[in-house]
Parts: structure tokens; sequence; C-alpha cells
């Protein structure tokens, strides 16, 4: 286990460099300071150790500036309440008051161990599944895999297409994880979500003083995803100043931090996407040419629910038993009406319409069986499905109204023999 100790008190770092030799199963580099540390910490180390107050950078600083790719213990000797509480909230799994023996801290840094080894268990067992993402399967989406794991191994751009809630999201993220990029950052961010006036900001980061209220820089998106994924949802709601900054970044591979002069390297794969119509934002003056042309390198058409009808009961059925089990019901089951009706239906909403549904009739269903009156589809538009004998007789009954039961216009406007009309009628008892 390799194991960064940042220290600037020299007596207490050569005091845990002295004591820690004793324990061959761990690699120590010791740092005199923040700014030394993070020049030299990559991916070969396991675990942080640093004190919270030192001059320059402190430890607080340093743990939002690893922005969660290392595990981190804290050790102080004038530690505050608030300091632990900050320190608790970004993450930091130990917190270590001074003076502490060294059994205190061997002990921490074992139960670290045991934990990141754990980790890297599930993430295996995770990686042989990557396609458990999808709660069921079907023709169509199985097209979609094909060409999204084709694209996985390469860092084209990837724009996403399709309807709101058919999960552009989640394809983004299996794409990610079945990269090369699986073990950096994966990043997303909501366009539409975002005030227009603070876009810029989330992207790029700012520095201390770029505005009013920037009280301290901060790193924008693209340098928390760097050497990972950027997911950028809802493209078409960038505003079209900031789409020329994109592009820049996305052609020189750099970007700059609002209020500075200095350029930043960045290293990101982007996958896009939206629900809108880019040509006509294109043609209207609202997104850039080029900038789609650089997005849309493999563009993918996820298809909407209704035309992946294979997956609706599975996905259905998984729901149902993750809420039974969320709210501590008794098993359901959806009755064979249901699955009709779940069938039917046109799911604008698609999956996350469905989900919603679904978890909807589990709370509100009184039995262990979702009847279609739990999902309440009819209130969404669905059409009562009808069998060919109940939709003659209700024309029948429609035309004998409208004539007043005389036979002779009814069978003429229904071009029925009076005799086959008669027969119709007893066998309807109209």
């Amino acid at each position: 286990m390799k194991i960064a100790i940042i220290e600037d008190d020299i007596n207490m770092r050569k005091s845990l460099e002295i004591s820690m030799s004793d324990f061959k199963e761990f690699e120590i580099k010791t740092f005199k300071n923040a700014k030394d540390a993070l020049k030299s910490l990559d991916d070969s180390f396991n675990l942080i150790i640093t004190d919270i107050n030192m001059p320059g950078m402190d430890g607080i600083e340093l743990v939002k500036k690893l922005n969660g790719r290392f595990e981190v213990i804290i050790m102080t000797g004038n530690a505050t309440l608030q300091r632990a509480i900050e320190s608790i909230h970004l993450g930091v799994k130990d917190f270590l008051l001074k003076p502490f023996e060294i059994d205190t801290l061997i002990t921490a840094i074992k139960r670290e161990d045991k934990v990141q080894k754990a980790k890297k268990t599930v993430s295996k067992k995770e990686a042989k599944k990557s396609t458990t993402d999808f709660l069921g399967t079907s023709k169509a989406l199985e097209n979609v895999l094909n060409i999204a794991n084709k694209a996985a191994k390469t860092d084209a751009s990837v724009l996403l297409l399709g309807e709101s809630g058919v999960g552009k999201e989640l394809f983004a993220n299996y794409i990610h994880k079945n990269s090369p990029r699986v073990k950096k950052p994966f990043v997303a961010i909501n366009m539409a979500a975002i005030p227009e006036n603070l876009i810029e900001s989330e992207l790029f980061g700012f520095e201390k003083g770029a505005f009013t209220d920037a009280n301290e820089a901060k790193a924008g998106q693209f340098e928390l995803a760097n050497g990972g994924t950027l997911f950028l949802d809802e493209i078409g709601e960038m505003p079209y100043g900031v789409q020329a900054k994109l592009l820049r970044a996305l052609q020189e591979k750099e970007i700059r931090r609002l209020g500075s002069s200095k350029s930043i390297n960045i290293d990101i794969r982007v996958i896009s996407a939206t629900n809108a119509n880019l040509t006509t934002k294109i043609t209207n003056g609202e997104f850039r040419e080029d900038l789609y042309y650089r997005l849309n390198t493999i563009p993918l058409n996820i298809p909407p629910l209704h035309q992946r009808k294979d997956e609706i009961l599975q996905i259905a059925d998984i729901i149902l038993k993750q809420n039974c089990q969320k709210y501590d019901f008794n098993l359901k089951k959806f009755s064979a009406e249901a699955q009709e009706q779940l069938l039917a239906y046109s799911w604008p909403g698609n999956i996350r319409e469905l989900i919603s549904v679904v978890e909807r009739a589990a709370i509100l269903s009184d039995g262990d069986e979702i009847t279609p009156e739990a999902l309440f589809l009819e209130s969404r538009g669905l059409k009562e499905t009808k069998d060919i004998q109940s939709m003659e007789k209700e024309l029948i009954q429609e035309v004998m109204t409208s004539e007043n039961g005389d036979i002779e216009k009814v069978s003429s406007v229904l071009g029925m023999t009076k005799a086959n009309l008669i027969k119709k009628i007893e066998i309807y008892e109209l």
C-alpha cells in the first residue's frame, strides 16, 4: 500500500517516517507541504495522510483539490469541531488528534486498506456485468448497445439522441464504464438546469475575484472530469456565446478559468445529449454548426420505450420488486389485465414515466396484486381495448338510437340484412 504523508512539522514528519518503516507492507512518501504533494501525487498512491494546519494550502483545501481521487486521513493538534465536520462532509474517513500512538494510525490505515480491497472486489464484479445497468433487454436495445460498445473503445465524441426519459445519462455512463477511461471521473452536467449566466463559470471554473462573490477559486467541470468523461446533457440549451468557448476547448484541449490568463490542459472525452432538433436550431441561428459536427462524430439514436416493448414488463417487474423492498411490502405482482395495459400504453414519458407509474401502483394497491385500477393509465390517455364483439354491439346500439329503432333504416345504415340484424340484436340483448 503506497501512502503519502503531508506534514509541515519536520519533527513529526521524521517521527512518522521512522515509526512506519517497521511496517514493510507500507510504502511511505513524505511531503513538507500540500503544494509539493499535489505535484507528485498520481494513481500509484492508495492513501493520503495530511495535517490540517499548514502554510500555503491547508489540509481542507488539499482535500477539496483532490476532489475524491484518494481516500484521506486527517491528523491535527488543534482541530475545531467545525473543521472536523467540514472534513467529514468532504469524505474524509478518519480524523486523528495529535498526539496519537502509532498503533492508532496503523489501525486506521489497515481499516482503510480493507475497505479499498472490498471496493475493488465489488467493482470487478460490476465490470463483469456492466450491461445490468439496463433493467430489460430487447432487440432494439441490443442494436443501440452494439454501436455504444464500438464507440466506447474510442475517444470519439458521441451525441445521444432521443426523447426525454429514454435513459440518455445511463447510456453515457455505460459508454464511460466500458471505455479505457473507466478509472477516471465521469462528470455529468445538465445545461437546462443551470442559470444561463452561470454556465460558463460552471464549465470552466473561475479565479478568486473574477466576479462579485467569487471569494475563492473554483475548478470547473472540465477540470473535475480531466482524464475521464464529461457528459453534457441538454446540449441544445447551451447559450450561443458559450458554444464558441466549448468548441475551442474541444479543439485545443485546453481551457481557461474566468479571471485567469493561464490556460489549463485537459484530456477528456465528451458525450452530449439532446431531445431537441439541433439542425433546426442551427437553421434558426441558435446552435453553432461547427460545434454540432464536433459533437456528432458518432450519433446514437435511443429508441423510445414504445419501440422496445420487450423491456416494458421486465423493467416493471424489477421496479415493483425494488419498491416492495423499499417500503417493506409483501412481494406484489401484476395481474394479467395490468400487464396488458402496461404493454398497450404508449409511454410518452418513456422509462422515467414507467418507473413513476409502477412506484405509485405499488404504494396505492391494497392487495398483493397490481390491478389496472392501481395503474391509473386511463387518466394518462390509455384507450380501453375492446374486442370485435363489443365494438359491434356498441355500433348497432348507437345506430338504433339515432334511427329510433327503425330496423329498415338501421340495416340500411349498417349495410346488414334485416335477418342478420335481428339475430345480432337477440345475441347482444339490445
